[in-house]
């Protein structure tokens, strides 16, 4: 079998907000959140394979092949399609585990508008989505492909347009797992206003903030420590439930100058904010 292998980029993701509004029945958080894509990716090379099998050709470390988002994604549009397709994937990691950037689900995404082209399983962006939200919360904004405004769980999503901006990704070095965050937040009282005029909150970084940001600070004084030291050059926010804390900066410039002085003591990047997916128009 040859294996001639496609590349596809898959980027991370950035919240620049996010407010817990109340909670289902189910025991799912209600969110409002600004999903804004960034130039800083993952990359997913596929080979499409004629005897049917998923075969992830570099496991991560500790990770179950099965388990891995981006099998799980090839073996559900699999399953859905009745495709006989198989496909070998290889994956080149860059956005950091654990992190809030939402790699693993951006994996997971490509996956599925890759392989939805190169199998011809001619599935619309929208049934993708509904496959993805399977796979995890995060997944649909990455097939949406535009940066969203997200309520529900984060799966109800709508467009938003932002400004141009570029931005210091801090990784504070620590691990921070979603679900214990969630449930130690669920343990304090709710006092969120629901239905926030989220642009006003974006128009200024001031006000914005991460719901979740007290209880990992707390939890992981690594975080708190990069909030601090970032908050010298501005209004730093932590991403998803952690651990990566970022700076928007006006420009290029500006972030390489926080950067320059931040690497000295911690691991990071700088990248510019996108106005859609790379793979927006594959669908």
């Amino acid at each position: 079998m040859t294996h001639y292998f496609h590349s596809y980029p898959a980027p991370a993701k950035l919240n620049l907000l996010l407010h817990i509004v109340g909670k289902r029945a189910d025991g799912y958080h209600l969110l409002e959140t600004v999903f804004r894509f960034i130039d800083f990716s993952d990359t997913v090379e596929l080979s499409v394979r004629d005897d049917g099998q998923i075969v992830l050709l570099n496991p991560i470390d500790g990770v179950e092949p099965e388990q891995d988002l981006t099998v799980r994604a090839a073996r559900l549009l699999q399953q859905r399609s009745a495709c006989p397709l198989g496909a070998s994937i290889r994956l080149s990691k860059r956005i950091p585990m654990g992190g809030g950037l939402g790699g693993g689900s951006s994996d997971a995404a490509t996956v599925l508008l890759a392989l939805n082209h190169l199998w011809q399983t001619h599935y619309s962006r929208e049934q993708l989505m509904e496959m993805g939200l399977q796979l995890g919360a995060d997944v649909p904004v990455f097939i949406f492909g535009k940066n969203a405004l997200a309520t529900g769980i984060g799966e109800k999503l709508n467009e938003i347009n932002l400004k141009p901006a570029w931005y210091v990704v801090i990784h504070p070095g620590v691990h921070v797992p979603t679900a214990e965050i969630f449930k130690k937040f669920a343990g304090r009282v709710l006092t969120e206003e629901g239905g926030i005029s989220i642009m006003r909150i974006l128009e200024t970084t001031q006000q914005r903030r991460n719901a979740l940001q007290p209880v990992v600070s707390e939890l992981y004084p690594a975080v708190n420590e990069v909030l601090s030291e970032l908050k010298k050059y501005g209004s730093p926010l932590m991403t998803g439930s952690g651990a990566c804390v970022f700076l928007e900066c006006q420009s290029k410039e500006e972030a390489d100058k926080v950067y320059q002085a931040m690497s000295a003591k911690y691991k990071g990047f700088v990248a510019e904010g996108l106005n859609s997916h790379p793979l927006l128009d594959i669908v």
